[in-house]
């Protein structure tokens, strides 16, 4: 399938251009996109251009496009650098007025598309600021001091980490989960039976030394040796994205998301569902290198997005068709919900017991935990808190890096102590 050339206002040829160089910018700002655009490129495209010339726009634009698109999620990216770098001063208000909600220009305003954010970011970074016009009521004062923020970026930085994603702003919001696209979440291997070759293992391997000795006609060399072989073992993440979980959930799905494709953790499968009335698998768009474009499509598929809570029977969907599939192997689940449910109670109780059987250990994340004086109150929580093996927070920054400290420590269990203590104390007096 091709991806159609967008309509484009005619380019104009200075008459002692830099073509190299800017092709040199243009490639820089693709590879900040996400596009594996090297050195190489660059200078092929250089090339391209000089052997194809520079007459006609369609002509640069698939020139270019063949040097530095390699794949086809690639296609949209390119297409919208292209036109933001290429200079569409329309299409320059436009995607401004994405970026800051203030600034609005002559079109009307709609949603992004795929990649329009992630490609204006690439390019302007941090200059957004500076396409912003000034306020024409704001009038310069001269009797007025000159006032320095002196807010140090390190004290904003740990604001952003202990606030509320339900309390950030859309710009606070856009920071965090370019936080969360960061971080990383490494898990120890797990211990194998099976045996694999080791130059430093400590068990001889007989029947391979035999071998060898076979080829030296029965000499006897230092034995092979070999040890316990490692794996990893499989993330698995329901995300409930229920009303009074929506804001938590894109949250959520940003940082599994960044999880999925983050090489070199470990990890070696992540799994996504998503549920609220219904179980939805989402695990195939959480895959993409766009994010934009996994959350469209993965929001596009859950059709109960926003919607009402049935706990019990989302987890009875998924211990009943997938979990033989994805918790293998020494799965660890994460359960990021308030545990506010409508199901009855027995069920609940009955499916989260499942669950923790099946897998190798359970981890509960609930933004109700932000509350200084949270207990376990409500009967879906007093349900599932005593099947899981760590209860946590789950409503910052600070608290998903907390995950690795949970996962890292196969005793940590959170807040779970504390609320079975009130629990208990509450029950009895």
């Amino acid at each position: 399938m091709t991806t159609a050339r967008p309509e484009l206002p005619s380019l104009e040829i200075p008459e002692e251009g830099q073509l190299a160089r800017n092709i040199l910018h243009f490639a820089r700002a693709l590879r900040r996109a996400g596009l594996p655009v090297g050195p190489d490129r660059a200078i092929g495209a250089i090339r391209a251009v000089e052997a194809a010339g520079f007459s006609e726009k369609a002509d640069f634009y698939w020139t270019l496009h063949a040097c530095f698109v390699s794949r086809p999620q690639h296609r949209p990216v390119f297409a919208q650098l292209f036109r933001l770098y290429w200079r569409d001063p329309r299409y320059m208000e436009q995607i401004m007025s994405l970026l800051r909600p203030s600034v609005r220009g002559v079109q009307q305003d709609r949603k992004a598309r795929d990649a329009e954010k992630r490609a204006a970011q690439a390019l302007l970074g941090d200059r957004a600021d500076d396409h912003v016009p000034p306020d024409p009521e704001e009038k310069e004062d001269d009797s007025q001091e000159l006032v320095l923020d002196a807010t140090g970026s390190q004290s904003a930085r740990e604001r952003l980490r202990s606030l509320d994603f339900e309390q950030m702003s859309l710009e606070e919001m856009a920071e965090a989960r370019r936080v969360l696209a960061t971080l990383s979440l490494p898990v120890p291997p797990l211990i194998s039976r099976r045996m694999t070759p080791d130059r430093r293992g400590r068990l001889p391997d007989w029947r391979a030394s035999l071998r060898d000795s076979l080829r030296s006609g029965g000499e006897m060399r230092p034995p092979r040796m070999r040890s316990l072989g490692r794996r990893w073992p499989n993330l698995v993440v329901l995300c409930d994205i229920s009303g009074s979980m929506s804001q938590y959930s894109r949250a959520v799905l940003h940082f599994v998301h960044a999880v999925s494709n983050r090489q070199g953790q470990g990890w070696a499968g992540v799994h996504a569902f998503t549920f609220g009335t219904e179980l939805t698998n989402v695990t195939r768009h959480m895959g993409q290198r766009d994010v934009d474009a996994a959350l469209r499509q993965a929001g596009a598929k859950a059709r109960d997005w926003e919607g009402g809570t049935r706990i019990g029977a989302a987890l009875h969907a998924f211990n009943r068709d997938w979990s033989r599939r994805v918790l293998g192997q020494g799965a660890v689940v994460l359960l990021i919900t308030d545990g506010l449910d409508r199901d009855a109670p027995d069920l609940l109780d009955r499916e989260m017991r499942r669950l923790r059987l099946s897998a190798r250990r359970l981890i509960w994340l609930n933004p109700l935990l932000r509350w200084d004086g949270f207990a376990a109150r409500a009967t879906g929580i007093r349900a599932m808190l005593p099947h899981v093996d760590s209860f946590r927070a789950g409503h910052n920054i600070a608290s998903f890096e907390g995950l690795a400290r949970a996962l890292s420590d196969p005793g940590d269990m959170g807040e779970k102590a504390r609320l079975l203590a009130d629990l208990a104390k509450s029950e009895n007096g």
